[in-house]
């Protein structure tokens, strides 16, 4: 007979695991000193459980496994829902695993007691409250198919103290192999059709895109076929964006080059598309037609309704596409490759200006001169995401984590810790605003217990940026988002990391480099001149996208 919770902590190992993130409390107890036991399973005890939830999700973000993280009942499971969110809307693969007070015979009354199976069910692709030991092995394999299928997402089982405590005979169940579905051969041939009889087709590469295989797959098809590309923002890095085919990202939302690249072709591609990002483009009746390649057919709405659907797995679809294809030697893609051209200009001008407080172009253009090609930046959210989704040029698959699905604020910092401990031979940045890194700042703590070697950069402007520039859009005046921050440099120093404040533009790249080149945590203090955001994004480059 074996304990509940060491049988739970078994079928962990089964499947994988690890690490698990949290903050454990008392319901947690059983299952923490099974753990306790584990030669595989190493916990990281975290400051918070958002910051436990952010670093499960980014493991799974970049392993393809699922993270696991784990907090109490109550305040603890409630710390989680961000995360949750994060993880689900983002195709993210991460279980919770949470506490409970006993489920048979509780002498509490309702203390700290909350539907929590019932509050994760919107928000997660799977909820459980484990009620038997006998059923651990098969509720955690499910947890697990379901997290990490396509699309990948948020899971969750509720451990109660009681069932933690049983006794069972039931063993771990292995993992079974599993393939993804292959497109069927004429959605591929109905696709190939309409690209041989296309004038100037187009592929826009998107979240779901970002997966294993994807990437070579779809490098062969631009070099085969010459077709350019763009990428949505969580598509960054599916392919080299050195590429010479490579026409930008669709980091706004309407009226930049990019769009005007999307509007001169007769056909989009669209691989990996996820209704989560904000659409790269809109279709309208009569309009250009476009196939959509993913694992799952188009959710239709008002503004997206695909001719062709090619269903499978992407990167096999891709090679099939690829390997039926003749190239048109009548495509056009002049005009396209012009708009991007036209892009980097305007872009690569606005970098040289090397004010203080930083200018954003600059700061993207000095950090892409900083980081080696393996190099992984961590963008928390704010205005500055719109600056790096499209001016920071992305040359491998998961080397810019930014998220524009949940889009919250906070995760910037655990997702470049869980970076750092997937890739610890990689540098790894994390790049947050003042409102976004004091969210989980805690971490810090974290961090350098770790040992992890890590920049912070921290973008100060003393207000809650995004909003001010969608404030001054509206035409609204500046109000209400404005706030004080700790001195950096004594805060990191709290914590037992190094700080450093940056004193001018030369010295943010001396700044960069040491940071990079030097062990250990490091934090930036970076003053961020925000002035020209509204009149450069919202005015300028539209206007100029326009008279093209």
């Amino acid at each position: 007979m074996t304990k509940a919770s060491d049988l739970f902590v078994q079928c962990l190992e089964a499947e994988g695991v690890e690490y698990i993130f949290g903050v454990p409390g008392e319901e947690n107890l059983d299952m923490l000193d099974s753990l306790s036991r584990s030669t595989q399973i190493k916990l990281i005890l975290t400051r918070h459980e958002q910051g436990a939830g952010f670093m499960a999700a980014t493991y799974g973000r970049h392993t393809g496994k699922a993270g696991v993280c784990m907090a109490t009942l109550g305040p603890g499971a409630t710390n989680f829902v961000t995360a949750a969110a994060y993880a689900q809307l983002g195709g993210m693969p991460m279980l919770m695993v949470t506490g409970q007070k006993p489920i048979k015979k509780s002498k509490q009354g309702r203390f700290q007691i909350l539907d929590v199976v019932d509050m994760m069910k919107p928000i997660t692709k799977f909820t459980h409250q484990l009620a038997s030991a006998d059923n651990i092995p098969s509720r955690v394999r499910e947890a697990f198919r379901l997290a990490e299928e396509e699309k990948p997402g948020a899971a969750h089982i509720e451990f109660p103290e009681d069932i933690a405590e049983e006794k069972t005979e039931s063993v771990p169940l292995k993992p079974s192999s599993t393939r993804r579905p292959n497109a069927d051969k004429k959605s591929i041939r109905a696709a190939v059709t309409a690209l041989e009889q296309a004038r100037s087709p187009i592929l826009v590469i998107g979240a779901g895109a970002n997966r294993t295989m994807t990437s070579r797959m779809l490098l062969q098809f631009i070099e085969k076929t010459g077709i350019p590309f763009l990428t949505t923002q969580l598509g960054k890095g599916v392919i080299d964006e050195r590429h010479p085919k490579f026409l930008g990202c669709a980091a706004l939302s309407a009226g930049d080059f990019v769009h005007r690249a999307v509007e001169a072709a007769d056909l989009i591609v669209n691989i990996g598309h996820d209704v989560i990002e904000k659409p790269p483009f809109f279709m309208q009746p009569g309009g250009t037609p476009v196939i959509h390649v993913s694992t799952k057919t188009a959710e239709v709405d008002p503004v997206y309704f695909p001719e062709i659907e090619v269903i499978g797995d992407i990167a096999n679809a891709i090679w099939q596409m690829k390997e039926d294809i003749v190239p048109n030697g009548g495509w056009k893609f002049d005009h396209m490759l012009d708009y991007r051209k036209a892009e980097l200009e305007h872009t690569n001008k606005l970098a040289e200006d090397a004010r203080f407080p930083i200018f954003p172009p600059y700061l993207v253009q000095e950090i892409r001169n900083a980081m080696p090609d393996d190099g992984i930046i961590c963008l928390d959210n704010g205005v500055y995401k719109i600056w790096f989704a499209r001016g920071y040029c992305a040359y491998r698959p998961n080397t810019v984590l930014l998220d524009n699905a949940l889009a919250t604020m906070g995760a910037g910092l655990p997702s470049a810790m869980m970076s750092s401990m997937v890739y610890p031979d990689r540098k790894v940045l994390a790049i947050c605003g003042d409102g976004g890194f004091m969210m989980n700042s805690q971490e810090m703590e974290t961090a350098v217990r770790l040992g992890l070697n890590m920049t912070v950069l921290i973008l100060n402007d003393n207000s809650y940026g995004m909003i001010r520039w969608k404030q001054a859009n509206m035409g609204f005046k500046d109000w209400g988002l404005t706030y004080g921050n700790p001195d950096f440099v004594k805060y990191a120093e709290a914590y037992g990391a190094n700080g450093y404040r940056v004193e001018s533009a030369e010295h943010l790249k001396q700044l960069l480099a040491h940071t990079r080149d030097t062990p250990g945590v490091h934090l930036i203090d970076c003053p961020v001149d925000y002035s020209e955001n509204d009149q450069i994004l919202n005015i300028d480059i539209k206007r100029m996208a326009k008279e093209l």
